[in-house]
């Protein structure tokens, strides 16, 4: 009996994500994208806004990031938010458009969604959960190894020059070690 409880129990039980990783979220034009094509990089997971006091300095940080490590072994992951003041009201594809025409990012741009609260998008769940840290404002960063763990975040005014250090050590671990397993 103790033992069909236990199996009970375990078909019930919602399966917790083990990693960043291992979600699914909408692109910026609407469609399911697995985040599991992004395995094995580092990722800078990024809440964004269009009309917000710290936009201009972070599309044009973050997209100069983009360019200078590459795609090959890291990417930023833009996901557009509005609960901060009326800072994100367009729709999500608008988003996308308006940050590439303005600031000429290249960086994957995902749907717009909810970071707080019970309506939180799972993902995003996942990263402030795994720091135990709610962002009090757009462009919070956090920094996801190629397993999917997060390893750091910074909050929205935290100087772009130790991120980049941050994440430039990162993406030079996983260089050697790829080189390693040749």
């Amino acid at each position: 009996v103790g033992g069909l409880f236990l199996l009970q129990t375990q078909l019930i039980k919602p399966r917790k994500p083990k990693d960043f990783y291992s979600f699914e979220a909408r692109d910026a034009k609407g469609r399911t994208v697995s985040l599991e094509k992004y395995r094995g990089k580092a990722s800078l997971v990024v809440n964004v806004a269009s009309h917000c006091q710290h936009t201009e300095a972070n599309y044009k940080s973050l997209q100069e990031l983009h360019r200078e490590l590459g795609t090959s072994h890291f990417n930023v992951l833009a996901f557009p938010c509005g609960q901060f003041g009326d800072t994100e009201l367009g729709l999500s594809r608008d988003i996308e458009a308006f940050a590439k025409s303005t600031y000429g990012v290249t960086f994957p741009f995902f749907s717009k969604i909810r970071i707080l609260g019970s309506e939180a998008d799972p993902a995003f769940r996942f990263l402030t959960d795994s720091v135990q840290k709610i962002p009090k404002w757009n462009f919070w960063k956090f920094l996801v190894n190629p397993e999917g763990k997060v390893i750091r975040f910074w909050k929205t005014d935290e100087p772009m020059a130790s991120i980049r250090q941050e994440v430039t050590a990162l993406v030079r671990e996983i260089i050697i070690k790829k080189r390693g397993e040749l």
